[in-house]
């Protein structure tokens, strides 16, 4: 019962920070500046297990574990109390002390959002004082803390009497938590505007429309992933459990460092800008061989190129060092942000604003890298600098400084592992090399001759191409291989790689049985 009362303790430090912090930055509640700094402190290799094991619900794993974790010392620190009720106390407040470190901590974050933190770590502490008392007055613990006289009134009674009067407040209190915590979400939600905002904007037209999709894109194999990826399934890899909520009023991309002229730019210059529009396939480097971390849409945006014309980098500058507001922050080679790929700072995917999840109001979108070099969502500020001068945050963290995408070759259809009638049987998938090119897919059988598939029509170099082929299957099990080759003639790599440093490569090989 100790324990019991440890949790519910807990869960009412996290709802009365949650029902307060409605009224501060999301960022200010525990449970996101708790997780976002586990998140800061864990080891590359941890990261990297939790990407490759549960993809884009690693943060929903993060939640539960977190979860699990603060249970179990809420549960210990239960019992400490009940023992000792002064280190109980001293638990508690260096518990609470902990949170708050984390909370003033994060990025665009002030002292005054550690106030959720503190009032509901306070509440916590009074919860567990009241749910001790009953306890301590059970036979099965006699000897009560001598502070306890006070509560004298609450000692008396049966040991029935009790567990009765314990039971009844920890379940109220839970409940009580429980109410506390949504409405702590429903408020915050009524009183941000961001997202009906979002929802307001129109976009202008592009002044240079995108190149118009020719017919043949998509694969003829049906289950081959979309050419164009909605909104809603498009991966979202990122550091942020909190989705940023930013007013575009409020929103400013400064543009520094080794420039002759300081740069600033509001959302409406954007808006009042000569906006291009472009399909780019984007990719993330903690893609496993035949993953699906990948997705193709329509951006709309301003060239990077031209903000840095405007800014004038000096002499040796040969990196620009992009920062979220979350404190994100990604090293793009500077030569690549000049050049004519169309890197943009988008404003649009795929014919509406961005999702507020996908980088809204303002992201940077840069073809030919991967995403942690070079795909920084909710963007505020960038650095012209140098990489001998400034690193990056997965850079501090064992991966690359430059992340060049590599000639990747999937199977879509058919599935590893599925069961498929002799015969004809249709093979498809996608395969990518953006600014390069897809010029040959092929298809290989156990350790059979390789043969060529055919490809899909290509829309760009910047965008993925898809594939088809027809096997003419026989009974048993088989073993499908799949290779690229991208425009500069480049044969997609056997080497098996993980995704750190730099990204993964290998061929993929699915497994099936024929009927």
């Amino acid at each position: 019962m100790a324990a019991l009362a440890g949790v519910v303790a807990a869960a009412v430090v996290l709802a009365v920070a949650e029902l307060i912090g409605a009224f501060f930055t999301t960022r200010a509640t525990p449970l996101f500046a708790l997780g976002s700094t586990f998140i800061d402190f864990t080891p590359p290799g941890l990261k990297d297990f939790a990407i490759a094991t549960f993809g884009t619900n690693d943060k929903a794993a993060l939640f539960v574990g977190m979860g699990l974790t603060i249970a179990v010392l809420a549960c210990v620190l239960g019992v400490v109390a009940y023992r000792k009720w002064a280190l109980g106390v001293l638990g508690v407040l260096f518990m609470g002390a902990v949170i708050v470190a984390c909370v003033v901590t994060r990025a665009g974050v002030g002292p005054a959002d550690a106030i959720p933190s503190i009032l509901g770590t306070l509440a916590g502490l009074v919860v567990l004082r009241r749910l001790m008392v009953p306890l301590w007055g059970l036979k099965a613990w006699p000897e009560a803390p001598a502070d306890t006289a006070a509560d004298g009134e609450d000692m008396v009674g049966s040991d029935g009497t009790s567990r009765r009067r314990f039971f009844t407040a920890a379940g109220v209190t839970a409940v009580a938590a429980g109410v506390a915590a949504t409405g702590g979400r429903l408020l915050g939600a009524a009183r941000s505007n961001v997202a009906k905002a979002r929802e307001a904007l129109r976009l202008p037209s592009p002044a240079q429309p995108a190149a118009p999709v020719p017919s043949g894109v998509q694969s003829p194999v049906a289950g081959v992933t979309p050419w164009l990826t909605p909104n809603s399934e498009f991966y979202r890899i990122d550091t942020a459990l909190s989705v940023p909520e930013i007013n575009v009023d409020d929103w400013e991309l400064r543009v520094h460092g080794l420039v002759e002229q300081e740069v600033r730019l509001t959302f409406q210059d954007l808006l009042d800008a000569r906006l291009i529009e472009s399909h780019v396939t984007l990719t993330c480097v903690s893609n496993p061989v035949g993953g699906n971390l990948a997705g193709n849409a329509k951006w709309l945006g301003l060239p990077i190129r031209e903000v840095l014309a405007r800014a004038k980098p000096k002499d040796g500058a040969d990196m620009v060092l992009s920062t979220s507001i979350d404190g994100f922050s990604a090293s793009t080679p500077l030569e690549v942000l000049q050049d004519d790929r169309d890197a943009m700072l988008a404003i649009g995917m795929n014919g509406e604003p961005l999702p507020l999840e996908h980088g809204y109001p303002v992201r940077m979108v840069v073809p030919g890298l991967y995403g942690f070099v070079s795909a920084t969502k909710w963007v505020v500020d960038l650095e012209v600098t140098r990489f001998a001068d400034n690193k990056a945050y997965w850079t501090n963290r064992g991966w690359s400084e430059r992340g060049p995408i590599k000639t990747m070759a999937r199977v879509d259809v058919p599935k590893s592992f599925a069961k498929v009638p002799a015969g004809k049987v249709a093979v498809g998938g996608t395969a990518w090399a953006q600014t390069r090119g897809i010029t040959k897919v092929e298809i290989q059988i156990d350790n059979g001759e390789w043969a060529e598939a055919t490809l899909s029509t290509e829309a760009s170099t910047v965008t993925w191409r898809q594939w088809s082929y027809e096997w003419d299957a026989t009974p048993g099990p088989h073993y499908i291989k799949v290779r690229a080759t991208d425009g500069t003639g480049e044969v997609q790599t056997d080497q098996r790689a993980d995704p750190v440093p730099d990204g993964a490569s290998g061929w993929q090989s699915v497994m099936v049985t024929v009927q």
